[in-house]
């Protein structure tokens, strides 16, 4: 009597979804997150970024405002409680910092118009962490300037979700923070800090590190926008009277208070660096 054959075909390794999430795969999902961005970028031809780092929490002045005016009508109303005042106050912070989300769209839009203009093209793509907040602000001001900008965003319990201005195409999704901090580092010529909390200071600091060690060996420009938030913040002053740093680190960064200030130092860094002579070695680490 003849063998029934068996039909049912085991599923090759990788397409076994149990497998691809389990934590012996986990060397697969990291070595992805390092393969589909670079294939990405390379099909969009993205070789020079400047990144945009700050507060997902800053909000546009005119939603700001309108909260603002709200709570003082209210006021005006009912009178001022004690509840009240406290919304008032932190509408009032709220207010102040919006500023910033309004300049990153104006020092975004001309970073991309002048990109824009190059002879190679769109040579410096606007990058963030593709959120909301300054992130948004970012690669709003490369939308209404008429050029595409990159999205690296990370999957969080809460606070995180792509911004509608990404180009679709450069709308990236990220598991593991040391592979989206890879992309950060690789591709950007440039980086502006903009107000912001743990997370930014993260990467601000993770970036000054690898320049100061050296890890990075190619010319990288950051510029610390708002010299009146970043002063209440951090004393780097301090950081030198105490021998932690050196004096020449503090040339590592370019302190900005308007956007037309901090494009012109970009523009002239990024004129010299990478658009006159020979371009410095996109290297990461040595």
């Amino acid at each position: 009597m003849r063998k029934k054959l068996n039909t049912n075909k085991p599923v090759k390794a990788y397409k076994n979804v149990d497998f691809l999430i389990s934590p012996d795969a986990r060397t697969i999902r990291i070595l992805s997150e390092f393969l589909e961005p670079m294939r990405r970028f390379r099909m969009n031809g993205i070789k020079d970024t400047i990144v945009f780092f700050g507060s997902a929490r800053v909000r546009p002045r005119r939603e700001v405002l309108q909260i603002l005016r709200s709570l003082k009508q209210k006021a005006r109303k009912e009178g001022l409680s004690r509840s009240l005042k406290r919304k008032l106050d932190e509408a009032t912070i709220d207010y102040e910092m919006s500023r910033y989300y309004e300049d990153a769209v104006v020092l975004s839009r001309l970073l991309t118009k002048w990109s824009l203009s190059l002879v190679d093209g769109h040579r410096f793509v606007i990058c963030s962490g593709g959120g909301p907040g300054i992130m948004e602000a970012a690669n709003k001001g490369a939308f209404l300037a008429g050029g595409k900008s990159i999205g690296l965003n990370i999957s969080l319990p809460s606070e995180q979700y792509s911004n509608h201005y990404i180009t679709p195409e450069l709308n990236e999704e990220f598991h593991y923070f040391f592979m989206r901090k890879f992309w950060f580092a690789y591709l950007a010529k440039a980086l502006v800090i903009f107000p912001g909390g743990y997370g930014t200071l993260d990467e601000l600091f993770e970036m000054l590190t690898l320049l100061q060690t050296k890890k990075i060996r190619k010319k990288m420009s950051i510029v610390i926008y708002g010299t009146e938030y970043w002063n209440k913040v951090l004393n780097f002053e301090e950081m030198v009277r105490h021998h932690a740093i050196s004096r020449r680190d503090l040339r590592l960064l370019k302190f900005c208070d308007n956007p037309q200030e901090a494009f012109e130092y970009l523009k002239t860094e990024l004129t010299k660096n990478y658009l006159s002579g020979e371009v410095q070695a996109d290297n990461v680490e040595s």
